[in-house]
């Protein structure tokens, strides 16, 4: 297992019709997840110039364990439930540089 750290950067679009139920779905991924073995941060945060864009900034023990998390069925149930609501979803892997 990687000893080195993981910042997730999740961004997250939806349909304008489709607004209010991903944002209920997303708040619905923080509690547990930040209840998950390697997680340290799991803040959503919505844009204040287009409210359908939300983005997750999170922070991992290391890869191996957000692999697991992204495995789970929280986030299963999430895609299921968020069908035809999401315009986008980009996802970034990131360590820090310095």
């Amino acid at each position: 297992m990687s000893n080195q750290p993981l910042t997730i950067i999740a961004i997250i679009q939806s349909t304008d019709e489709g607004r209010d139920l991903v944002k209920a779905e997303l708040i619905k991924l923080i509690e547990p997840t930040r209840q998950e073995e390697g997680c340290l941060q799991y803040d959503l945060h919505q844009d204040n110039e287009n409210p359908n864009r939300f983005l997750f900034f999170e922070n991992w023990v290391n890869r191996e364990l957000w692999q697991i998390h992204m495995q789970n069925d929280n986030l299963a149930a999430f895609k299921q439930n968020t069908e035809g609501a999401l315009k986008d979803l980009t996802i970034h892997e990131m360590t820090q540089a310095g």
